[in-house]
């Protein structure tokens, strides 16, 4: 097959040669479009990339990770050591409010993990389960349990672990509670109009010591769209003044007029293909045959699509998960180079010599869903393509409907290994197989969580690689590609960019 060529032809439907209005710096409110919509803006009810940046403008965790070098810094806790290497104390921040003028207590802390570690309905259990549970020691210090040894503490506390007021929730209730939330982050949120905008005013009286600081810029509106093509003509209309995930195509265009600016920067989020190599939907299911899974990757010219059509220096990871986080052992992994030839043969030896037809689910863009279907169809895998919003495709994939899941995995931004694998190779998350587990491989179950039990690096290390090895050789997973961030935004505005993917609102500034 012929290298892709990039697809993304989405046409502005403003003219840019319209004159936009001015950027709202005289206002001083920060206008936010992109094309997410967010079911629940409490934290701990969604799993998107979306609620994740709400939730670090609006509230705090115990600590703080510095976005230049990723170093954990004090936050609501003003220290912590390990009692034992499974009990960690925190010593807490004094004199803090919530937005509701509440103070902030160890009762908070406490009451968070231990609530969120009996709550079935939240969203990605993984990302807790590894506490036993918070015990208050005083009114200012606490302690954490774990269940085992977890190295990754610390960067679980910083990205995925807001503290939540426990008076006020208990207060107002659980369900008011989502529709309004409060914290105690530099942002306070006032408004939430469903799923369409979410309004913030700076906390005025948030705490002068914080990392984060206080932000330049008094409001902060986030306007939800339903795609990238209305969120752009948002920002080229006047009425936004930062958008992101635009088009590749479209960057250019936007970047070559007078107003804006543009950027790109790599995100540790990977595009993959999961394989029900279990046969999750049916025993007869051919990519239960490593072969078939081995040919299936060969097919696909994964450097053309991440040149091509992601841009901007997206790469192929040689291993599944992203290749700067800790045990992500690239040497470990088989590789699998673009060989249309070799796949055809392998369908042959697995007893498909005319190829076989199957499902791809997906909530990617449809032009790179478009590319794997021409791939696969080229050596005679027939994919049908089925699009659905996130939580539509989670929730079939958790149900164990999906042959193929075309999506991606951020690892909420924690750059360690023990983010990626475990959200799919963990039998230990749910009853069974964690939601991701297309593979119920025992072996590989008991390597990924042997390299969460211990903090001893090399021996963390070596079960990761074996993990990734076996990974590999069996085919169960499909890297494709890692994401690449991109940014339109008012030159008014001044706005940093962090490989994270996590927009830092409370850092921007009016030029």
């Amino acid at each position: 097959m012929m290298l892709v060529k990039s697809t993304l032809r989405s046409v502005l439907l403003v003219s840019a040669l319209a004159t936009p209005a001015m950027a709202q710096k005289s206002a001083d409110t920060l206008r936010v479009v992109w094309w997410d919509q967010i079911v629940n803006v409490n934290p701990y009810y969604n799993q998107l990339r979306a609620g994740i940046i709400v939730s670090h403008q609006a509230f705090d965790g115990l600590v703080y990770r510095d976005p230049t070098n990723f170093e954990i810094k004090p936050l609501l806790a003003t220290s912590w050591k390990y009692i034992d290497e499974t009990t960690i104390e925190f010593t807490l921040r004094q004199g803090v409010k919530f937005h509701d003028g509440s103070p902030f207590t160890a009762d908070d802390a406490v009451y968070t993990i231990n609530s969120i570690l009996s709550d079935k309905q939240v969203s990605v259990p993984s990302n807790y389960n590894w506490m036993a549970g918070a015990e208050k020691i005083d009114d200012f210090k606490m302690v954490v349990k774990t269940k085992k040894v977890f190295p990754a503490a610390m960067e679980y506390f910083a990205m995925v672990m807001p503290i939540l007021p426990k008076a006020y929730r208990e207060k107002v209730g659980s369900d008011a509670y989502d529709k309004l939330p409060v914290g105690a982050g530099p942002y306070k949120i006032t408004r939430v109009d469903g799923v369409n905008q979410i309004e913030m005013e700076r906390f005025e009286d948030y705490f002068k010591d914080s990392p984060k600081s206080r932000p330049a810029i008094r409001k902060l509106v986030i306007h939800e769209v339903v795609d990238n093509t209305t969120a752009l003509n948002e920002l080229i209309g006047g009425k936004a003044d930062w958008t992101w995930n635009v088009l590749p195509d479209n960057l250019a265009k936007v970047g070559a007029m007078g107003p804006f600016k543009t950027e790109q920067a790599e995100t540790m989020r990977v595009n993959s293909l999961n394989l029900d190599a279990a046969g999750r939907t049916g025993a007869d299911n051919p990519l239960t045959k490593v072969k078939v899974r081995q040919a299936l990757i060969h097919a696909i010219d994964r450097e053309s699509i991440a040149k091509n059509l992601m841009q901007g220096g997206s790469r192929v990871p040689p291993a599944p998960c992203f290749p700067t986080q800790f045990g992500c052992d690239a040497q470990a992994a088989v590789q699998y180079p673009y060989d249309p030839t070799k796949a055809k043969a392998l369908l042959a030896e697995a007893g498909y010599p005319n190829g076989f037809d199957t499902e791809v689910v997906s909530y990617v863009l449809p032009q790179f869903e478009g590319a794997i279907q021409g791939y696969l169809k080229a050596v005679g895998i027939n994919a049908k393509m089925t699009h659905l919003q996130v939580q539509a495709q989670i929730q079939r994939s958790q149900e164990g409907k999906n042959p193929i899941d075309l999506g991606n995995w951020g690892s909420y931004s924690i750059n360690d290994v023990s983010a990626f694998l475990p959200q799919y190779y963990s039998g230990a998350l749910t009853e069974g197989f964690s939601t991701g587990d297309f593979a119920h491989d025992a072996e590989v179950q008991k390597l990924v969580i042997a390299g969460g039990q211990t903090t001893d690096k090399a021996v963390r290390a070596k079960a990761y690689s074996a993990a990734i090895k076996r990974i590999t050789e069996q085919a169960y997973f499909v890297p494709l590609f890692t994401s690449v961030g991109t940014y339109a935004y008012r030159k008014e505005l001044k706005m940093p960019v962090w490989t994270d993917e996590l927009p830092r609102y409370y850092l921007a500034s009016w030029n």
